[in-house]
């Protein structure tokens, strides 16, 4: 049963909005249509209520995406509502998070990006509207494929254009427009 937000929202659904409207629907990262429409995204409702249980989950999944055809799980979000909702102390916990893909030696074939809904670039103030781009409805650890990552990079091998234009995108919607995008 669909467990539902402060706002009455499920998680999930509200992540797959955040997915369907900011990441494909404002084109943030040219590569997440594709395996979206393909239902290749795997998505995780964490009931973990402590760093320590969401790491053992995030072992799981980590695991899991290893073991799993790619055509079936390409990537796996893991919307965790409950646990470090506090920016700091998720942006604290990557590091365990790096550690376990060490631990279970899947580097260069794993990796974590980081996703929040108060996420702060260094150097950048919480308002800001480039921080937009790694903010999420919930916060979430998104486990990547590093062979994914690297054809994406030979399809587009100029990645720091992407960062460039999510911001001129979010500098030209603004705030008012982040909030319409998800108006109902």
């Amino acid at each position: 049963m669909p467990r539902e937000d402060a706002d009455g929202v499920d998680p999930i659904a509200a992540t797959r909005r955040w997915v369907e409207r900011a990441v494909i629907g404002l084109n943030l990262c040219p590569f997440a249509k594709a395996v979206y429409v393909r239902q290749q995204v795997r998505f995780v409702l964490s009931d973990a209520s402590t760093p320590e249980a969401l790491l053992e989950e995030l072992a799981e999944e980590l695991v899991l995406l290893r073991d799993t055809d790619p055509a079936e799980i390409d990537t796996t979000l893991i919307v965790h509502p409950d646990v470090l909702t506090d920016f700091l102390d998720y942006n604290d916990f990557l590091d365990n998070a790096d550690a376990a893909i060490e631990a279970l030696d899947l580097q260069g074939e794993l990796q974590v990006a980081s996703f929040h809904p108060d996420y702060q670039f260094a150097g950048t103030a919480p308002d800001d509207i480039s921080n937009y781009t790694n903010r999420s409805p919930h916060p979430t650890l998104h486990l990547l494929r590093e062979a994914s990552i690297d054809r994406a990079v030979e399809a587009f091998p100029d990645a720091d254009v992407i960062v460039e234009r999510n911001v001129k995108t979010l500098d030209a919607l603004g705030h008012a427009g982040w909030a319409r995008l998800f108006a109902d």
